[in-house]
């Protein structure tokens, strides 16, 4: 495998590759988020899907579950909703339970018929159609941030491009006052942070509830008037969302933020990285701009935003030759099924000109997968096309800073400098 494509230096990929091989499989936590904020998950995945593609955690911080680490398995999770939940009174869709008392429902995680008929309210906003009439203006706006960045010094690509461009997008898609807009990022941070003690979780529920109320005045608002095109106005005129009760509604708005920033936004600046880590596709990218369009699936696949999504069994079953029980948390290891070497060729290459780019699982699939990836992949390919009229490299000058997460597989800081 290699993993240099992602890792650090050499020695510490030596150092992960061999903690990952001497550790014994029962003692595996492929869940811990500290293998993600120091990017030495790859041998613990790499090493499941070889000998225990479906296996059982028995203890972690996050309890017991399952881990489906291969590409197939995880379709069949996916593809099975009579079998494995998304229910948010069970859990939800991620490793992590929340209380009891601050589980909110939201599409994303409720089963059928349910799902569909909130999922329908907002689909409009993603229409072809309508992504034609979005381009304008984000090529607009991506021209504008790009050409305010500095020239021969360092900045931080995440604050400057990835969470600028990302929150004027949302704030775009919510009709969102402009001057607000980066509370969009706040709260999609808050959302998915992992609390280092009660306290801190009283402080982040506290900042949701602050979300909630400051998008309850707004729907209000949309309520009263007629309705418009933007999400906030096709729930509130929707028949299947604009009762929702308030934990709903809450729910409902911090999925719609969280998806919109936080694929975007990570995959914007995993771009950059991916480039410098490989330079001979970023040669091939500035010498032929019509990989583009490959490109962009492409390190979609690579990054892989969203690390996994969590089900929850409704009765005893069979995977992979392991047996399910009804209740178990199955959590389906998207950054790892778009690894497996028996479906997708090369996966541990970054390789912008794939026969098959868009054979990966970072939207999910089935009935859960993600309304936006059209926006999404839009967003990426209009920014691209603008850097490269523009700049003829990005540097990153060091290490980014990952977010301490095995959810959301991302960045905090991405220095970088573009040569003037």
């Amino acid at each position: 495998m290699d993993l240099a494509i992602q890792a650090g230096p050499a020695s510490d990929i030596q150092i992960a590759r061999d903690k990952a091989y001497a550790t014994p499989l029962e003692d595996f936590d492929v869940g811990n988020p500290e293998l993600f904020r120091s990017n030495t998950l790859w041998p613990y995945f790499e090493r499941l899907r070889r000998e225990d593609p479906v296996h059982y955690c028995r203890a972690s911080m996050f309890g017991p579950y399952w881990s489906v680490t291969k590409y197939n398995d995880i379709m069949q999770v996916e593809t099975s909703h009579e079998t494995y939940s998304s229910e948010a009174s069970l859990g939800g869709i991620t490793i992590r339970d929340a209380r009891p008392e601050f589980r909110r429902p939201m599409f994303i995680a409720m089963d059928q018929p349910k799902h569909s008929a909130q999922r329908k309210t907002v689909a409009p906003m993603f229409t072809p159609t309508h992504l034609d009439e979005l381009a304008a203006s984000i090529r607009q706006r991506t021209a504008e941030c790009l050409d305010a960045l500095p020239r021969n010094q360092t900045f931080d690509w995440v604050d400057r491009v990835s969470i600028e461009l990302t929150t004027q997008m949302l704030a775009t898609l919510f009709d969102f006052p402009w001057e607000d807009r980066r509370k969009l990022t706040h709260w999609s941070d808050v959302a998915t942070t992992i609390p280092a003690d009660q306290a801190a979780e009283d402080r982040r529920q506290t900042e949701l509830q602050e979300c909630g109320a400051y998008f309850a005045r707004l729907w209000n608002e949309r309520v009263d008037a007629p309705p418009k095109s933007d999400l906030l106005s096709m729930m509130a005129h929707a028949d299947a969302t604009r009762d929702m009760d308030p934990k709903t509604f809450l729910g409902n708005i911090i999925l719609l933020i969280v998806g919109g920033n936080d694929t975007t936004r990570n995959t914007m600046t995993g771009s950059v990285l991916a480039l410098n880590e490989n330079p001979d596709q970023y040669r091939k990218l500035r010498d032929n701009p019509a990989l583009i369009d490959s490109f962009v699936p492409e390190v979609i696949r690579w990054q892989t935003p969203l690390a996994h999504m969590r089900r929850t069994a409704l009765k005893d079953t069979e995977l992979g030759g392991k047996q399910i029980k009804k209740g178990d948390k199955v959590v389906m290891w998207y950054v790892s099924g778009n690894h497996d070497d028996t479906v997708i060729d090369n996966p541990d290459s970054f390789i912008i000109d794939r026969a098959r780019p868009r054979q990966h699982l970072s939207f999910g699939f089935g009935i859960h997968r993600c309304v936006g990836l059209r926006l999404a992949e839009l967003q990426l390919k209009i920014v691209w096309e603008e850097i490269l009229k523009r700049f003829e490299t990005i540097e990153v000058v060091d290490e980014p800073k990952r977010v301490f997460s095995s959810f959301v597989k991302g960045y905090e800081t991405l220095p970088v400098r573009i040569p003037g």
